[in-house]
């Protein structure tokens, strides 16, 4: 069971992973090394999984960004997942969902005419509708 300090560190280290152990310890009353063994538990137990970067798509020339409710006609979604293989540049996220659709894919183009082509190429595998993020 997490208690309040462990929650304190989970919201600093989701903030900032790259904090020292000293400074997330200022951050949440303890000291460093009290700090690092309870960073230590959470990742023995599962509840930090791993530590990772957000990267900027916009700076990186992806400035499109796409929800696609994906439904595939039968039970057999191989050939969606192998066409989605072959498009790991544009692909954020592919969430398996309940709902409207059998997927939520999230995707980032670096403009409309490329998004215009995947969907092309995705229709021959799915249907799907599409929404346009305007503004986070």
């Amino acid at each position: 069971m997490l208690d309040d300090t462990d929650l304190l560190i989970l919201d600093e280290l989701s903030k900032n992973s790259r904090i020292t152990m000293k400074e997330l310890g200022e951050k949440v009353h303890l000291t460093g090394q009290a700090t690092s063994a309870r960073v230590a538990k959470l990742e023995d137990n599962g509840v930090i999984e791993g530590y990772t970067i957000q990267v900027n798509q916009d700076k990186l020339g992806y400035v499109t960004h796409a929800f696609i409710t994906i439904m595939t006609e039968g039970i057999y979604h191989q050939p969606y997942l192998s066409f989605l293989k072959t498009q790991e540049p544009y692909v954020i996220h592919n969430y398996k969902i309940s709902g409207d659709g059998c997927y939520l894919l999230e995707c980032k183009f670096p403009s409309n005419a490329e998004l215009d082509q995947f969907l092309e190429n995705l229709n021959k595998h799915v249907n799907y509708k599409l929404s346009i993020v305007i503004n986070k």
